[in-house]
C-alpha cells in the first residue's frame, strides 16, 4: 500500500534523459515557431497580435490542459500518457502544413499541436519526482535542460527548413521530428506495484458489490426506495471523491501554495512575450535572418549551461532551506533584463541582452517545479501541477497578444519589454515579501507545535507517575492489613479507656 521508495540513480537517468527530450519540445517549439512568424503574417495579410495568438494559444493549451495530463497519469501512468501527446504533436503539425487560414493554425498548431505538448510535460515533471528524492534539484535542472538544446537546435534548423521547403514544408518535417516523443515516452518505466494496487482495488470493488447485494437480497420491498436513495447518496460521494483524489482542491487552504499560485500568474504575462518578439525584433532593426535567428541559439546555449547549474546550486545546503527566496530572485533579475532591453539597439546589444535573458531564463525554469514540490510536497505535487498550470494559462494566454498589441499601437518593440520587465519585477518582489512572511509564519507554528508537544509530554509524565503510585499502593495494601487491624484494636482500646 505504501509508495515505493525513489531510488535516486540507475533507470531514473534514463528516465531524465526521456524527459529531457520531451520537456525540450513542449516549451521549446512554442519559441522555435516565432521563426515563421514573419512570413505567415505575409502570407496571411495578418497583423503582429493575430500572429502572436498562434503561440499563445498553444503556450495557454499547454498549460490549461495540465490537470487533464494530471488526471490521465494518475489513472494510466507516464508512459501511455507521453506517447499519446507525440502522437498528437506529429499530428497538429501535419495538419497545420495544409491550412489555409490562420484560424485553422490556431486549432491545428494552438490546440491539437499544444495539447500533445501538455501530455509530453506533466507526466515527465510527475515522475522524476518518483525516481528521485535527494538528487531531485540536480534531476530537475538536467531534465529542464532540454528546453534551450532544443531550442538551441530548432532555431537554425527552422531557418534552414524555411530557406529549403518553405513554411509548409517546414510543418511536415516539424510534425515528423515531434513523433520522437513516443521513444521518450516509452523509457517511462512505471516504477511501484501498479499491478497489485490496480488488483487491490478490483477486490474493494468485487466486496463492495457482494455487501450491495447482499444488502439488497435481505431488503424487503417496503425499503427499496430508501435504499435508492442511499446508493445516489454513496454514488455522489464516490463521484466527489474520485474528482478529491485526482486534484486535491484542499491546496487552496495551503498558504505557500497559493503565494507560489499568484507569483506565478503575475509572472507568466511577461515571461514568454519576449522570447516570442526576439528574432522578429532583431529583423525590425535591420539584422538578417539568420543572425536574428542565431539570437536565439546564444540564449538557448546560456540557458543550457544555467539550468543544471542553478539545480547544483539549489541543491546545496546554504540554498536549498531558503529555495524560494533564490526563486523569487530569479523572477526579478528576469525582469530587470526586460527593462534594459531597449537600450540595445546594434547586434552586439542585443547578444548582450540574449546572454543574460538566457541566465535569468534558465534560473527561472530550472526552479519552476521544485520550488512547488518543496512546498506543498511529493505527495500532492500531482495534483498541485494541474491546479498551477490551469490557473496559469489565462496569463500565458494573454501575454504576447498584449505585447503584439503595443507594438501594433506605438509602431516600437521598447514598449512591450518595459512592460513584461515592470511586471515580472513586480512578480519576483511579491514572492520574495510573502515568503519571508511564509518562512516566518512557519518557524512560529512549529515552535507553538514543540511547546503542544512538550506540555503533552509533561501531562502523560504525570499520569503515568499517578498510575504508577496507585498500582504501588494497590498492591501493598493487602500485606498491610494484619498491620491496620492491629492498628485498629488498639484506637478500640484506647477509645474503651
Amino acid at each position: 500500500g505504501r509508495a515505493p521508495v525513489p531510488p535516486d540513480g540507475g533507470w531514473g537517468w534514463m528516465v531524465v534523459f526521456g524527459a529531457f527530450v520531451s520537456i525540450g519540445f513542449a516549451y521549446a517549439f512554442p519559441k522555435g515557431l516565432a521563426i515563421f512568424f514573419k512570413e505567415i503574417q505575409d502570407f496571411f495579410g495578418t497583423s503582429y497580435s493575430e500572429v502572436a495568438w498562434i503561440s499563445s494559444i498553444m503556450l495557454a493549451t499547454t498549460y490549461g490542459a495540465g490537470p487533464i495530463s494530471s488526471i490521465l497519469v494518475n489513472r494510466y501512468g507516464s508512459r501511455p500518457v507521453v506517447m499519446l501527446g507525440g502522437l498528437l504533436c506529429g499530428v497538429g503539425m501535419i495538419s497545420a502544413a495544409f491550412c489555409t487560414s490562420i484560424l485553422q493554425l490556431y486549432i491545428c498548431v494552438g490546440f491539437i499541436t499544444g495539447f500533445g505538448l501538455a501530455l509530453n510535460l506533466q507526466p515527465s515533471v510527475i515522475i522524476i519526482g518518483k525516481y528521485f528524492l535527494k538528487r531531485r534539484p540536480i534531476a530537475n535542472g538536467l531534465a529542464m535542460a532540454g528546453s534551450p538544446v532544443m531550442l538551441c537546435t530548432l532555431a537554425p534548423l527552422n531557418q534552414f527548413l524555411f530557406d529549403n521547403f518553405g513554411w509548409r514544408g517546414s510543418f511536415l518535417i516539424l510534425g515528423a521530428i515531434l513523433l520522437n516523443c513516443c521513444v521518450a515516452g516509452a523509457l517511462f518505466r512505471p516504477i511501484g506495484p501498479s499491478v497489485r494496487t490496480q488488483v487491490t482495488e478490483e477486490g474493494k470493488d468485487a466486496l463492495k458489490g457482494k455487501v450491495t447485494e447482499g444488502a439488497v437480497e435481505r431488503s424487503s420491498p417496503t425499503s427499496v426506495p430508501m435504499d435508492n436513495k442511499t446508493e445516489e447518496e454513496e454514488e455522489g460521494k464516490d463521484c466527489c471523491e474520485k474528482i478529491n483524489r485526482y486534484l486535491d482542491f484542499s491546496l487552496f487552504k495551503h498558504r505557500g501554495f497559493l503565494i507560489y499560485l499568484i507569483g506565478n500568474v503575475l509572472m507568466f504575462l511577461g515571461f514568454f512575450a519576449p522570447i516570442v518578439f526576439l528574432a522578429p525584433y532583431a529583423k525590425h532593426t535591420g539584422i538578417d535572418e539568420y543572425s536574428a535567428a542565431f539570437l536565439l541559439s546564444i540564449l538557448a546555449i546560456v540557458d543550457m549551461v544555467a539550468r543544471p547549474t542553478t539545480g547544483i546550486i539549489a541543491n546545496s545546503r546554504w540554498v536549498r532551506p531558503r529555495i524560494q527566496y533564490f526563486f523569487s530572485f530569479s523572477i526579478a533579475f528576469n525582469g530587470t533584463c526586460h527593462l534594459l532591453c531597449p537600450l540595445a539597439s546594434s547586434y552586439t546589444g542585443l547578444v548582450v541582452y540574449s546572454s543574460f535573458y538566457g541566465l535569468a531564463f534558465g534560473m527561472v525554469c530550472a526552479m519552476l517545479f521544485e520550488t512547488l514540490m518543496d512546498l506543498v510536497g511529493a505527495a500532492r505535487f500531482t495534483s498541485a501541477v494541474g491546479l498551477v498550470t490551469i490557473a496559469e494559462c489565462c496569463t500565458i494566454l494573454l501575454g504576447p497578444p498584449i505585447g503584439g498589441t503595443l507594438i501594433d499601437t506605438f509602431g516600437d518593440y521598447k514598449y512591450m519589454f518595459i512592460k513584461c520587465g515592470a511586471v515580472m519585477v513586480l512578480a519576483g518582489t511579491f514572492l520574495f515579501i510573502m515568503n519571508y512572511y511564509n518562512y516566518r509564519m512557519l518557524a512560529k507554528e512549529k515552535k507553538e507545535r514543540k511547546a503542544k508537544e512538550e506540555d503533552l509530554k509533561c501531562v502523560r509524565t504525570e499520569n503515568e507517575g499517578r498510575n504508577n503510585w496507585d498500582k504501588d499502593t494497590t498492591q501493598v495494601g493487602p500485606e498491610l492489613e494484619p498491620l491496620r487491624e492491629d492498628q485498629g484494636g488498639v484506637k478500640k482500646e484506647m477509645n474503651g479507656t
